[in-house]
């Protein structure tokens, strides 16, 4: 098949859309029959990750990386348990990635940590909190992208600042009354 002629990213998000809705489908429909056609699924797909794992065993670290590089592949990797990379590098390259636009609009983004399938994110930014919404809304898709076996990605809260400075002589003293005695 002529690259020209696959599938476009659309197209197969569109596919595992279907996919996604045959199979509830299937499941949800009693009898043995159903239940074949579920494991004939289950079944198949095992041998397919078996398959890419054996195409990654052969493969050099280039190719393997170009291969996890692309979406679609590099999502199946993870499925099946042969990504070459493990989960913080690949988000941390994302994170990166946001970084440069966040902090051309005034805000930032860290890492925390990832623990237990959740990436705990902090984001600073410059603007409403609706609007930080929608940008926690990119992130945490961004994220899920980067590493799909991931949970949840969640904003971890922005550390308190130091306290406020009041001036001892603040508390202390009292201002003169407006008739001018006390």
């Amino acid at each position: 098949m002529a690259e020209a002629d696959r599938l476009g990213d659309g197209a197969v998000a569109a596919r595992l859309t279907r996919v996604d809705e045959l199979l509830e489908r299937l499941e949800n429909t009693p009898g043995p029959t159903s239940r074949d056609a579920v494991d004939a699924v289950r079944a198949l797909a095992e041998v397919y990750g078996e398959a890419l794992a054996r195409i990654l065993d052969r493969a050099d670290a280039d190719l393997a990386a170009g291969l996890a590089g692309d979406e679609l592949v590099g999502h199946l990797m993870v499925l099946h348990d042969v990504h070459p990379e493990q989960v913080r590098p690949r988000l941390d390259r994302a994170v990166e990635r946001l970084r440069g636009d966040l902090r051309g609009h005034g805000g930032d983004l860290e890492l925390v940590g990832v623990d237990a399938g959740v990436a705990r994110v902090r984001l600073t930014s410059a603007g409403c909190a609706s609007g930080s919404a929608g940008v926690m809304d990119a992130v945490r898709e961004t994220l899920l992208a980067a590493a799909p076996e991931l949970r949840a990605v969640e904003r971890e809260p922005e550390p308190a600042g130091p306290p406020a400075f009041v001036p001892l002589d603040a508390l202390t003293v009292r201002p003169a009354p407006a008739g001018g005695t006390p």
